[in-house]
């Protein structure tokens, strides 16, 4: 009895003790990027055949951001379209490379008028090798294997990038990516769709939203699939589990106060249900021809790491800031319940619609955090969200 209680009163110490350590800045940071963790231990990311991709399939290069840090980037070529340049392509040098303008990837993706582009960001911990990342490159393209190219980056702080991840570093990040997309690509933003998972999804969130609200120029992408995404940091503390096991804050969400006390000492907050209300109702006030948008929420039922459920506080948030009434979250429930379509693999889908724009949400019955990134529900959600551009593609 004695030792049961020696142990709980040991595991209880020891966890606010690490409690206390995640208030120290940099120990939070790590908590919530895990950049450090890269997940691809002795893989040079500078030879994505490792991957098993073609040979240049897909080109490394680097992007510069406008505060001087350096990010490495991915660029994957669909395999069809690299299929009718194979023998060019095997030619051409392999590995980083220094002018990503002066390859031939590059060069079909800014001069045919029709080429789409999906610009990736991913979630903490690992590379842009790491786990499920290289298989749901593939999916991006599945349903237009000659024009849907995809341009991935590694964050500050992760991988061989440079700097220290942090939540206005990593929008930066997004930025400088858009940024080379539409300046140096030439994609128009019509014909770009914005993917994310985790993490990512609070970065895209936040790029999508700073765009579009900007006074001078606002911009709107053709639409974002947004997977495994969470309301926000302070909600994601009360269930998120490090690496899907260890529990940052769960075991004191039954106590509010607590909970609040340890939520002030958090610095990245990443308010994803703000600021995709913000984006939404932006679209909708807008007198702008291209203020539109299209959004896909995608969730796995049995997704450890963050629970489904975080997608319909999300989903309501928008569909409420897309309403001139608003709506309850009761009622959209009851609303969701009557017109849901199952999926024939397991799982529902809904959607809301507007005259400026579409709102699905789709809950997967398997997936997990990171193997739904390469399901056909991803592919087909990256293709609908080209949906100024799918009525003229083959």
């Amino acid at each position: 009895m004695k030792s049961g209680i020696y142990a709980l009163v040991a595991s209880t110490v020891g966890y606010f003790l690490f409690l206390g350590v995640l208030t120290i800045p940099a120990c939070q940071n790590q908590a919530i990027h895990l950049n450090k963790i890269t997940l691809t231990w002795g893989q040079d990311v500078n030879v994505p055949e490792q991957w098993g991709f073609l040979q240049n399939q897909v080109t490394p290069f680097l992007l510069d951001t406008s505060d001087g840090e350096t990010l490495h980037a991915w660029h994957i070529l669909p395999l069809g379209l690299y299929k009718k340049h194979e023998e060019e392509l095997i030619d051409e040098p392999a590995g980083l490379a220094v002018d990503i303008t002066s390859r031939l990837s590059f060069k079909m993706l800014r001069e045919d008028p029709e080429s789409l582009l999906v610009l990736y960001l991913h979630g903490a911990a690992g590379t842009l090798g790491s786990g499920w990342r290289p298989p749901s490159y593939r999916a991006m393209s599945a349903l237009n294997p000659v024009k849907i190219h995809t341009v991935a980056i590694d964050y500050r702080g992760f991988g061989t990038s440079t700097g220290t991840p942090s939540e206005a570093g990593l929008l930066n990040d997004a930025l400088a990516l858009a940024k080379w997309a539409m300046e140096v690509a030439g994609i128009p933003p019509s014909r770009i769709v914005l993917f994310s998972q985790s993490l990512g999804t609070a970065v895209t969130i936040s790029l999508a939203h700073h765009l579009a609200t900007q006074v001078a120029n606002p911009i709107f992408f053709s639409g974002m699939v947004l997977v495994a995404p969470f309301a926000d940091v302070e909600q994601l503390t009360a269930t998120y589990r490090i690496a899907g096991t260890i529990p940052l804050l769960d075991p004191i969400a039954r106590f509010p106060r607590l909970l609040d006390f340890f939520n002030r000492f958090i610095i990245a907050k990443w308010p994803s249900k703000d600021k995709l209300a913000g984006f939404v109702r932006s679209c909708e006030m807008s007198t702008d021809d291209n203020a539109r948008y299209h959004i896909t929420i995608i969730h796995a039922e049995d997704d450890y790491d963050i629970p489904w459920e975080h997608s319909d506080k999300l989903y309501w948030h928008a569909v409420n800031a897309s309403s001139p009434h608003g709506i309850s979250y009761e009622e959209l429930e009851e609303e969701k319940a009557a017109s849901r379509s199952e999926l024939l693999g397991g799982g529902w889908v809904v959607e809301q619609n507007t005259q400026k724009g579409s709102l699905r949400e789709a809950i997967s019955k398997w997936g997990l955090h990171d193997r739904i990134m390469s399901y056909p529900i991803v592919s087909l959600a990256v293709w609908k969200a080209f949906q100024r551009e799918a009525s003229e593609a083959p």
